[in-house]
């Protein structure tokens, strides 16, 4: 990573700016423009997000703000109403209050005196997908967007459910952001009136957890802000980009595709990071990349951006099985178009342990999954860190129904939406699907390529779920995530299925026998053929920076993954904890600029037995730290998830301390029944 501190401009910083809106509302802006933007205005970019500019998103925007303000941009970083330094309350995600300030606060930088009247947004998650939110809207300000790890369907692809199941992620994320949002803002920017904002925070505090989980169908809840109600709504160009490792790539081909306006989408090898960081890598050059995109759309600049294919992947090659991948091997490769015509469904027929070209007599197939099938997965997110990628699937293969073809005689490479076609029955109204195509090497090693799930009862409709009547047969149709893959000459591909995939998701309400009538279902794989745009495509350049001016001082821990079994009760047990990563470290991380100490630590178990899916229970504890001179604060929190057959239960303390004093505390103790799942 090339820092680079001599720009076309000087940039001058203002550490902190107020937004007035209608409401009297106040937000917290912070921003990077060229020193002589009042005499020579500059089109502006915004990022609107929830995560602290000031303190634990520092270091992060500092480097990536710089460099566009010197290449000509005023950069606006902005803290969402409720969050860090700015007033109100933060409720939910992406709430119609949130986008609403949004046209406000792109109104107020187009009218500023250092600005064009040209504004652009641009975010990874939350600023990404309220960058194709905001969109939707047309405010006039908008000229262009890049979205980053983002969704344009919150139901189907994003941290809270996949395929119907409900993601273990949405514990997870909804525990953290429940922990940061508890937070205070900085009393050297808000003055004395910080107390009175900290209380109204810890007492409009929501269990995000729970809210979400009160909403298990894809509903008006989960269609509000997905863009893919109506692509049509979108205005503005739209550059989609995302990663492999990462839990949204499956959004940039289908915004490629329901979008009308000029687009470009990009997707690496990447978790959910910006591809100048990327890992696994190779990373790229992303900020010249972005910075050719808002030249060309806001100053008009013939930066050849648009004359370049449509979209751009990273063909992934055949790799052993690794927790971590520094880089992943493979090329990059083009399409002009979406859906690729370049694309042809290579079928394979299930058939009794087999991928088969042709279908044999159809013969029916049975499998009860262990509850842990599905330790092997990894994160369903990864953001880079060790431990996160799944690791040899032969241990979670031996628990699963699992289909082989014959050993490849040459490479085949896909690129898109793997799809299972499938004829099943169950013993169980609710019953999941977890399928995986992985790729066995000669030796054995089994490594995952993609995979998808199906909460059964979704089968037809994730808006109108269906129980199954048991011992009927179904046809079911299963999308994978979309992948690009070089499978080597001479491994053998392998479609596993199973009925649980723990930690995943979580289970159904009972142990559940699947029924799989071999010789009526299909895999059809999305192969690529080759192209003679991948040979000419230019090299992405190597990975700058800005500078920052100040220093965080991090000791920065791995994470400690571990997987414990009981063996006198059948027990297991995955453990995560985290002292340290994007949030600092619960050593101090000192933020020297502002003397400001932060920390955050975390420790997560999701444990379930063998044989019973309602011993499943996840649970987090956090800590996350505030410190400076004789002020500190520190927010505690505590949530489980625990489950019957009829009902979820979901459990939350909330404690506040000013010290070692503690101010506030609430406790939370919801019953939320199942609904079908």
């Amino acid at each position: 990573m090339t820092v680079v501190d001599s720009f076309p401009r000087t940039v001058r910083e203002i550490e902190n700016v107020w937004i007035p809106l209608s409401d009297g509302c106040r937000l917290a802006a912070r921003i990077w423009l060229p020193d002589d933007a009042e005499r020579a205005p500059v089109p502006a970019i915004l990022e609107y997000l929830p995560y602290r500019k000031r303190d634990f998103m520092r270091a992060r925007d500092e480097p990536m703000h710089h460099y566009f303000a010197g290449h000509g941009y005023a950069d606006v970083r902005v803290d969402i109403r409720g969050s860090g330094d700015s007033d109100g309350l933060l409720t939910d995600e992406y709430t119609e209050q949130e986008l609403k300030d949004a046209l406000e606060v792109l109104r107020w930088i187009a009218a500023q005196p250092w600005c064009t009247g040209k504004v652009g947004m641009m975010g990874i998650s939350w600023g990404g997908f309220n960058s194709l939110q905001v969109a939707a809207l047309r405010p006039p300000e908008l000229k262009a967007v890049i979205s980053l790890c983002s969704t344009d369907d919150r139901y189907a692809d994003d941290a809270h459910y996949m395929g119907g199941c409900l993601l273990n992620e949405n514990l997870q994320w909804g525990s953290i952001l429940m922990s940061y949002n508890a937070l205070p803002p900085d009393p050297q920017l808000v003055g004395a009136r910080w107390r009175r904002m900290w209380q109204e925070r810890l007492e409009g505090a929501t269990p995000f957890p729970a809210l979400w989980m009160r909403h298990q169908r894809r509903d008006a809840f989960w269609r509000h802000g997905s863009v893919c109600e109506d692509y049509g709504q979108i205005a503005c160009p739209v550059y989609a980009v995302g990663g492999w490792a990462d839990g949204y790539s499956n959004a940039v081909p289908r915004l490629l595709k329901g979008l009308s306006v000029p687009r470009k989408g990009l997707i690496g090898p990447w978790g959910h990071t910006f591809p100048h960081d990327g890992v696994p890598g190779p990373s790229i050059g992303f900020l010249q990349e972005a910075l050719r995109w808002w030249d060309h759309w806001m100053k008009g600049l013939d930066t050849g951006i648009m004359a370049e294919p449509l979209l751009r992947v990273w063909m992934q090659n055949s790799v052993p099985p690794q927790p971590f991948y520094e880089h992943r091997p493979g090329r990059w490769i083009a399409e002009e178009s979406w859906p690729s015509p370049r694309l042809a469904p290579l079928r394979f027929h299930l058939n009794p342990r087999r991928l088969n070209p042709a279908a044999r007599p159809e013969t029916p197939m049975t499998v009860t999954s262990p509850q842990t099938t599905g330790l092997n997965a990894g994160e369903w997110c990864a953001f880079g860190a060790d431990g996160e990628m799944p690791t040899d699937q032969r241990p979670d293969d031996g628990r699963s129904l699992c289909f082989d073809s014959d050993p490849l005689d040459a490479p085949i490479e896909i690129l898109g939406a793997p799809l299972l076609t499938l004829d099943i029955a169950v013993d169980r109204q609710v019953a999941m699907l977890a399928v995986r195509l992985n790729e066995v090497a000669p030796d054995g090693a089994s490594t995952r390529v993609t995979y998808g799930l199906l909460n059964l009862t979704h089968r037809d409709d994730h808006g109108a779920p269906v129980p199954l009547e048991p011992g009927r047969r179904h046809r079911v149709t299963v999308r994978l995530n979309d992948i690009a893959h070089r499978f080597s000459a001479g491994s053998t591909i392998r479609l596993a299925i199973s009925t649980s995939y723990w930690p995943i998701a979580w289970p159904a309400p009972e142990p559940v026998t699947l029924t799989v009538f071999c010789g009526a279902g299909t895999l059809d794989l999305p192969v690529r053929g080759s192209s003679p745009l991948d040979a000419a495509l230019p090299d992405f350049p190597a990975p700058e920076r800005g500078p920052s001016r100040e220093a965080i001082t991090r000791r920065r821990a791995p994470f400690t993954r571990k997987l414990e079994r009981d063996l006198t009760t059948g027990e297991t047990v995955h453990t995560l904890e985290s002292d340290g990563g994007e949030l600092g470290g619960a050593a101090l991380a000192e933020i020297e600029a502002i003397g400001l100490s932060i920390g955050h630590h975390m420790v997560k178990t999701f444990r379930i037995g063998e044989t019973d899916p309602l011993s499943a229970r996840g649970a987090l504890r956090q800590r996350t730290i505030l410190k400076r001179d004789d002020w500190s604060v520190r927010i505690e929190t505590e949530t489980t998830l625990t489950a019957t057959v009829d009902a979820f239960r979901f459990t939350a303390t909330l404690r506040a301390y000013q010290g070692e004093a503690e101010v506030f505390r609430r406790d939370w103790d919801e019953r939320i029944p199942r609904d079908l799942i």
